[in-house]
């Protein structure tokens, strides 16, 4: 008999709390065992499942390891491990909240650097003149490393950073930065700026599923049945149900709203949410009414198309 589905969630800040949130908005509250300082869990009504609580980057490298099945953890963090993340990682679902840039910033008094081109100038500069190479802090030498071969910057140094990345141009030591910023106030209180092409990843929390965890049948069940109902109650909150009298009326109409990206349901349609007022006026205008619109709780598919693809994946 195989043992549970092992999920990994943020165990502490703000991360944390916004999980928790997201998972009772689906309807699945989240038990921590041995009080509010414990690293167990589990998901009422998700049976078959474990919950362990980690901090984000423990996460991502339990992922990495395939210690865990499921993890919420930053994109960021998932891509910091190195290689081809497809490779290690399947992203299930971006969760709209724990967002983040990933940013390569400079001093604001380069007046004439904004691009990564100038930054290439810089480098060369900075090489000819002091016979050093430029140095960059960073937490982040992955992606750094990778962005600056994309674009062509290959003289300069990495300086790990260990504490305020930010702060140290104006210590002395280093001359700009590569580091995870939410509204960049940080960044412009340290006297620097985001290059114009500078955002090397636009980050968020993402459920995520490990490729190198061993996927038994059962603990595919499990995961099917927490992924359908995540599913539904994202559809759900994108969309909404329109119905009218007569609504399952066959006709040109309906078939020219379900081409735009309607779809049919008993007596109506269910439409995006930003296509309420459009599809609404469109359909009394040619005699369909009244209209009513409701937004439902779930959307259940006869497909859920994150678990297809993980099935997929892991059985290969």
């Amino acid at each position: 008999m195989s043992g549970p589905l092992i999920i990994a969630v943020p165990s502490k800040g703000r991360l944390k709390e916004q999980v928790e949130a997201w998972l009772a908005d689906c309807g699945l509250k989240l038990s921590v065992s041995g009080g509010a300082r414990g690293y167990m869990a589990e998901i009422k009504g998700l049976a078959g499942a474990q919950v362990r609580l980690l901090s984000a980057g423990d996460i991502a490298e339990a992922l990495d390891a395939g210690e865990v099945h499921l993890g919420i953890t930053g994109e960021d963090l998932l891509r910091e491990r190195g290689g081809d993340l497809d490779s290690r990682a399947l992203l299930l679902r971006a969760l709209g909240f724990g967002r983040a840039d990933l940013v390569v910033a400079v001093p604001k008094s380069w007046l004439d650097v904004d691009t990564m081109a100038d930054l290439e100038e810089v480098a060369h500069d900075v090489l000819a003149h002091s016979g050093r190479r430029m140095r960059v802090a960073t937490k982040y030498l992955v992606q750094t490393r990778g962005f600056f071969a994309r674009h062509g910057v290959a003289d300069y140094r990495i300086t790990e950073s260990g504490g305020a990345t930010e702060g140290a141009p104006a210590a002395g030591a280093a001359e700009l930065i590569v580091d995870i910023t939410t509204t960049g106030a940080t960044l412009l209180a340290n006297g620097l700026k985001i290059l114009a092409d500078g955002v090397i990843l636009k980050s968020q929390a993402q459920l995520a599923a490990s490729l190198r965890a061993a996927w038994s049948d059962e603990q595919l069940t499990v995961a099917e049945h927490l992924l359908r109902v995540i599913e539904a109650r994202a559809t759900a909150h994108e969309s909404a149900t329109l119905v009218w009298p007569a609504g399952d009326k066959e006709d040109a109409l309906i078939d020219e709203l379900v081409a735009a990206g309607a779809s049919r349901r008993p007596h109506g349609l269910l439409v995006p949410v930003d296509r309420i007022a459009a599809v609404s006026t469109l359909l009394t205008a040619r005699g369909r009414g009244p209209v009513t619109a409701s937004r439902p709780d779930f959307v259940f598919e006869t497909s859920c198309v994150p678990f297809d693809t993980l099935a997929q994946r892991v059985k290969n």
